[in-house]
């Protein structure tokens, strides 16, 4: 576990290697095994004062400074519970105030065109932002450039992401109860910027 490099030539890597790991956190929390990995992370970006590293200092360090069933218990808190969570991680939510609303029937069309579909095995919708940026790395990292390739990523972090993904950061930042994943929609935020500023270079 590395912060994104700045070179070049490991840029796609280390995008789709974190949108993996963010993917991993905010579909549950992280188990002593991760946690343990984050103790031996490094903390410094390879370019000094790169945009991305602080937050990730900041979930480096949050990650050192909790145990697992701490951190099972806030993500609990947060996105669990019977009934209505204290935060939401769904797309449409935020997207037109419902649950399974159009914007998750959109979504279904776009991964249908993909050629992706949801696993059978997972509970969620597609609009739970881990199961977005699970897709995101497979449009960088996948093997067939017909879907994975730049025009791709930008139109499904256009339309499915970069509309509301600042609002869930916001919302877990300014919730009393947030600590670790406080510092996550911290690290979160940012690579959404860095990402919708490079897919704006495109033009």
């Amino acid at each position: 576990m590395s912060l994104p490099p700045s070179s070049a030539l490991d840029e796609e890597l280390a995008r789709a290697e974190l949108y993996g790991l963010l993917a991993r956190l905010w579909y549950a929390a992280p188990d002593a095994e991760l946690l343990a990995a984050f103790q031996v992370a490094p903390t410094e970006a390879p370019a000094a004062g790169g945009f991305l590293e602080e937050p990730w200092r900041q979930l480096v360090g949050a990650a050192r400074g909790i145990d697992a069933p701490a951190a099972r218990e806030e993500y609990d808190a947060l996105f669990g519970g019977i009934g209505k969570p204290e935060v939401y991680v769904f797309g449409s939510h935020y997207l037109s105030g419902f649950l399974n609303d159009k914007p998750l029937a959109r979504l279904r069309g776009d991964l249908a065109r993909l050629g992706l579909a949801r696993d059978q095995a997972v509970s969620e919708s597609e609009d739970h932002v881990a199961c977005l940026f699970e897709v995101m790395r497979y449009l960088i990292a996948g093997e067939d450039a017909a879907v994975a390739n730049l025009t791709q990523q930008r139109a499904f972090f256009s339309a499915h992401l970069q509309p509301w993904l600042p609002t869930l950061c916001d919302a877990v930042v300014q919730h009393p109860k947030a600590r670790f994943y406080a510092a996550l929609a911290g690290l979160t935020r940012a690579f959404a910027e860095v990402e919708a500023q490079g897919f704006d270079m495109l033009d």
